[in-house]
């Protein structure tokens, strides 16, 4: 499951050796950084990936006018700058380089923690301008103080480690990550209402949420110690920077190191000329390892991914990040070719879906047959949103979300791999097939019960049909497609139930001439190539 990737653009400054991955791969590279808004959007459309950094915002309207866009990547982690939710909408991936920052963002927190303690962004100047104050910097130890750690990712795991070498205790707080995780790092996990009294130093190392945003507050500096020391190297946005300066006003915060903010560069300097503020711009990942390295990871996660071999650092597309190996590929295609059929066999839009597979190697594969199952429905029902659109397993599971369909799975043990699929529609038809992989290719097993003495293919052209038994009923059914102007490369029948069989044929193409011969001789028929 390549994703063809002809063209690229680099919107924003990285490294030349980003470029040269790509060239390397047979992709071809087009570097521009000084596109306005207008001839971004203008020029967007040529690409089918994007490469930035901070500068360029990629807009809604920007994904909008990608028309060949497939993935966007940013050669950084956070991915602020992109709307993720209008590229999930168009099935565009959207990925970062988690860990190319990461020493490199630890160290700078490091860095601004030590220098709070011995005020050495006002020691320096104050040689500078020929002063020798010593008495005017009287510093603190680290050793024995807590730094609190608010987010104990890859970076906030390296900041405690390298705090932990000064004889500080390390305690912090994560949502997904627990306390197991943060004891290997010698750092006591706790809630935040247990953490901000015990603190003398805090970092914050989260994304901008609406969870994060001004989570260190008012309310929060007033439950700390007096004299409390903040450092975000983060984003900007998570300290309540007018809350901060009431702080460092009062005393409250005895001083912060600040590498982010709200706006960047910022037009108020009130605290960045605080004097118990060090602040520098936004310098976390600005060295050339890093840029070196998130500028070589992102042009190889692009390579991966336009060769099939894996999808890392996605951060809207968990279904295709286990759907890319050739051991599930087949899979997918058949939860795809599960979904179109499904849709071909029911009259009006499907309320609910659920999927249950079978079998030990399926047992984790619920999502992305979901997501499969559903991008097939959704292409072939037209009830995926925009016509433009393309329908994929990134956007699939948003689109059905947005239209109200209820998706549901789970998995059974068995010793044959196989998938069942149930849809029933807002009239209260349901649908119930089944399919498993033979030989590397989809098949269908059973429609509403009925098993296929022989499996039918769900490869290329297929026609579908149901219909009365009858001993006649192939012959006739034949003689109808040659009337039809097609040809006929197999042909599965299932057993009866409740006086219908259903039929799969494979065709060489796609009738031409419509299906009025094969309507005078069954009760449905559909074809579609899948």
């Amino acid at each position: 499951m390549a994703i063809e990737l002809r063209r690229v653009l680099i919107s924003d400054e990285v490294d030349p050796k980003c470029v040269e991955v790509l060239q390397s791969h047979g992709i071809e590279v087009v570097k521009n950084t000084k596109l306005s808004k207008a001839e971004l959007l203008t020029e967007i459309q040529k690409y089918d990936g994007l490469i930035v950094r901070s500068a360029t915002k990629v807009t809604a309207d920007v994904i909008k006018a990608g028309t060949n866009l497939k993935i966007i990547g940013r050669a950084g982690t956070g991915v602020d700058n992109i709307d993720c939710q209008a590229a999930t909408e168009r099935g565009i991936i959207v990925m970062n380089t988690p860990g190319g920052n990461t020493l490199s963002a630890a160290e700078h927190t490091c860095t601004l923690i030590i220098s709070l303690t011995r005020d050495l962004a006002r020691a320096a100047q104050s040689m500078k301008e020929g002063r020798w104050d010593r008495k005017a910097f009287m510093g603190t130890e680290l050793n024995g103080k807590t730094l609190g750690i608010i987010g104990l990712g890859r970076i906030g795991r390296e900041v405690a480690l390298r705090m932990q070498s000064f004889g500080m205790t390390t305690i912090g707080f994560d949502p997904i990550i627990g306390a197991d995780v943060a004891a290997e790092f010698n750092t006591e996990w706790m809630p935040l209402e247990q953490l901000w009294p015990r603190v003398d130093f805090i970092t914050v190392h989260t994304p901008l949420i609406p969870a994060t945003t001004n989570l260190i507050n008012d309310a929060v500096f007033s439950k700390c110690k007096r004299g409390v020391r903040v450092v975000n190297c983060a984003r900007g946005g998570i300290i309540d920077e007018a809350a901060l300066l009431r702080a460092l006003e009062s005393g409250q915060c005895g001083g912060a190191g600040l590498d982010v903010f709200v706006e960047e560069p910022p037009k108020d300097l009130t605290l960045v000329q605080h004097p118990k503020v060090t602040a520098t711009p936004h310098l976390g990942a600005s060295t050339v390892e890093a840029q070196s390295r998130v500028a070589v990871e992102i042009a190889e996660q692009f390579v991966d991914l336009a060769q099939g071999k894996q999808l890392f650092g996605a951060i809207n597309a968990p279904a295709l990040t286990n759907a890319l190996s050739p051991q599930t590929q087949p899979w997918v295609k058949l939860g795809e070719s599960l979904g179109v059929v499904a849709s071909l066999l029911t009259q009006g839009p499907a309320a609910s879906i659920q999927l249950v597979s079978v079998g030990a190697e399926l047992e984790k594969a619920g999502s992305y047959l979901s997501a499969a199952v559903l991008a097939g429905y959704l292409r072939s029902s037209k009830a995926g949103g925009d016509a433009g659109v393309s329908l994929n397993l990134v956007n699939a599971p948003v689109l059905a979300k947005q239209a109200g369909l209820q998706v549901t799975t789970s998995s059974l043990p068995g010793p044959l791999p196989g998938v069942s699929v149930t849809l029933s529609t807002s009239t209260g038809q349901t649908v119930q097939l089944a399919g498993t992989v033979a030989g590397g290719n989809p098949v269908l097993t059973s429609v509403q019960g009925s098993q296929f003495t022989v499996p039918a293919s769900l490869s290329g052209p297929v026609l579908v049909f149901s219909a009365s038994p009858s001993p006649n009923l192939l012959p006739s059914v034949i003689d109808a497609v040659g009337k039809s102007g097609g040809s006929v490369l197999g042909l599965s029948l299932s057993n009866p139930v409740n006086s219908t069989v259903y039929g799969v044929l494979n065709l060489s193409a796609l009738l031409s001439n419509g299906l009025e011969a094969l309507k005078k001789t069954v009760s449905t028929v559909n074809q579609t190539a899948l």
